[in-house]
């Protein structure tokens, strides 16, 4: 029996260099960057830039834009890296805080409408023809979407928020989050089916 699977909630994982740091390294820049020490600030900053400038860019796509989100980030965790305990991965508290700036800017800069929830009939996309699909070329489609339905796509499918997650990030109710979900889904299938891609269940 052929596999099908849903094109639109295929994870599209990012590949990230893992970290030559040992865990004391980081402890040791992490304290300098409590202590204010500019050059621990700036080796942080280096050291997790690509890892975080990915995750800007999935839901910016002008360069200069998403660096001023991802600098605003970096200045936040500069600011609260004080409450940062050792308890947990510190990249992950640093993608939460990097998080919170880019969903300031999408609420800032995206117009939002409260729309009806529409239901989408699911479509498939074979397995085989998936694959032809390079990481680039999906990114692209993703970031071709509007400001605010990529947004909602991108932590709705990719980072796994809820709706009601979502609405309180953004400043939206549930239902205009579904909405820009549906409408983000609606236009993927629209872009993959005039690759020839399309395959119905």
């Amino acid at each position: 029996m052929e596999v099908l699977f849903n094109l639109f909630i295929l994870p599209i994982a990012l590949a990230y260099n893992t970290t030559s740091s040992q865990t004391s390294e980081l402890e040791e820049l992490i304290n300098g960057c409590k202590r204010n020490e500019r050059s621990s600030q700036e080796r942080l900053y280096k050291l997790f830039y690509t890892r975080m400038m990915a995750l800007v860019r999935r839901y910016i796509d002008d360069e200069m834009q998403a660096e001023e989100v991802l600098n605003n980030g970096y200045l936040r965790a500069f600011q609260k890296i004080g409450q940062y305990n050792f308890q947990g991965s510190f990249e992950g508290w640093l993608r939460r805080v990097v998080f919170h700036a880019v969903s300031d800017y999408v609420r800032s800069n995206a117009k939002y409408s409260n729309h009806v929830v529409l239901a989408e009939k699911e479509e498939y996309v074979h397995k085989d023809y998936a694959e032809r699909l390079y990481y680039n070329e999906l990114l692209e489609m993703v970031q071709s979407l509007p400001i605010a339905t990529r947004a909602v796509f991108n932590m709705y499918v990719l980072d796994g928020y809820t709706h009601k997650d979502i609405g309180k990030a953004l400043g939206i109710s549930e239902g205009t989050s579904k909405w820009h979900l549906s409408e983000g889904r609606k236009i993927l299938k629209e872009k993959i089916e005039k690759l020839g891609l399309h395959h119905k269940r």
